[in-house]
């Protein structure tokens, strides 16, 4: 059970401020996850700064998304554009190209646009407060604070899940996520030195990322914390941070449309607004929501022929919602002029800015041939 945890408990932790981040700093020098955006702190004490520019491109790749996953793309984008002024200088569709697979596809549009703008309005330099950082299209409050933390060592609060979590246990705060974001945000800013901001920021989520972790924490004096920890006393670390449950995701169905001729298929843009905003697509339907196939209404196909329907269906999970595709092919003798979209190459599909949930469909449409 949990016990109830005083302000004057809080008050007294927040009190030893200097000594959970004298420790935790102590911690950071010698277990620092060695990551290719980040400076080491034996490095940034000899006097090396961090790169402002693949601070910020790691710090976008990483909302929402694992840093397993983010260091290839980020080694990518560093070797093809090894300065914001080359990504700037970029076409668009290269970029979203190699941002396929990331997800979140807004976040590339962003960061295009950001890069634009550091090149065109500020002589290609980011500027160097969180409060500059903000105005820059694409960065919210806590990508500015992190930037101007780790580069530039000002005293702003990072928080992302890890230090959330970190902070819950800390202090043993039962109220669940996300209701209590403010007051896990609080603990943090009150926690935050004056001294290695930026150190202590990646020290938090570090923390946070191999020792505080969701599952299997290691509270076995490995943690710098430990001793400060009031869930580790109370025995509630696991429990910790608690989350409201989530309703269950809907499901959306549709029809996607496969144009074939002569070793081409039909892709066509999307909007730049919405889910998947200017990528390119194999043309479908709308996804509507819907229980299931049972009376599903039959597709508007976008040209009349004889298309026939693939067995199998195509998923795919976005953040809100369940997709299902069925997908409806076509197979042309003789090129048609399309209205909309381009015939693309069936052998340089990895040239067009295709998302994952449109190289699945490529996949199901392809397996039998691949199998060959």
């Amino acid at each position: 059970m949990f016990g109830v945890v005083t302000v004057a408990e809080k008050d007294r932790l927040v009190e030893q401020g200097e000594d959970l981040a004298d420790s935790l700093l102590d911690w950071y020098d010698g277990n620092a996850r060695t990551l290719p955006w980040r400076t080491s702190p034996q490095d940034k004490a000899d006097g090396l700064k961090p790169d402002p520019y693949e601070v910020w491109l790691s710090e976008i790749m990483l909302q929402q998304t694992t840093v397993a996953t983010v260091i290839p793309y980020f080694e990518k984008f560093i070797a093809k554009w090894p300065t914001v002024t080359a990504l700037a200088d970029a076409e668009l569709d290269d970029v979203l190209v190699d941002w396929a697979g990331l997800g979140y596809y807004a976040r590339a549009r962003n960061l295009y646009k950001c890069a634009q703008f550091v090149r065109d309005e500020l002589d290609g330099v980011f500027p160097e407060t969180s409060e500059e950082l903000r105005k820059l299209p694409g960065i919210g409050p806590y990508t500015a604070a992190a930037i101007a933390a780790i580069v530039h060592d000002e005293a702003a609060t990072v928080v992302d899940g890890n230090v959330e979590r970190v902070m819950a246990r800390l202090f043993n705060v039962d109220t669940p996520l996300p209701d209590v974001r403010p007051e896990l945000r609080d603990l943090a800013e009150a926690l935050t030195p004056s001294h290695r901001p930026g150190d202590y920021a990646q020290a938090v989520m570090d923390l946070g990322a191999t020792i505080c972790t969701p599952k299997a924490l290691k509270c076995d004096g490995r943690c710098p914390w430990q001793d400060f920890c009031i869930s580790a006393k109370a025995g509630t670390s696991e429990e910790l941070p608690k989350r409201l449950k989530k309703a269950a995701k809907p499901t959306r169905r549709g029809f996607a449309f496969w144009g074939e001729y002569n070793n081409h298929v039909w892709l066509r843009r999307r909007p730049e607004e919405g889910l998947l905003g200017g990528m390119m697509e194999v043309p479908s339907s709308d996804w509507v929501p819907s229980n299931s196939w049972d009376n599903f209404p039959p597709p508007q196909v976008p040209i009349i022929a004889n298309w026939r329907e693939m067995p199998g269906l195509v998923t795919h999970t976005f953040t809100h919602f369940h997709l299902e595709l069925k997908v409806i092919r076509l197979e042309l003798e003789e090129m048609i002029n399309l209205q909309e979209g381009v015939w693309a190459p069936l052998d340089r599909l990895d040239e067009f800015a295709l998302p994952t949930v449109m190289k699945k469909i490529v996949e199901h449409v392809r397996a039998p041939v691949l199998d060959l």
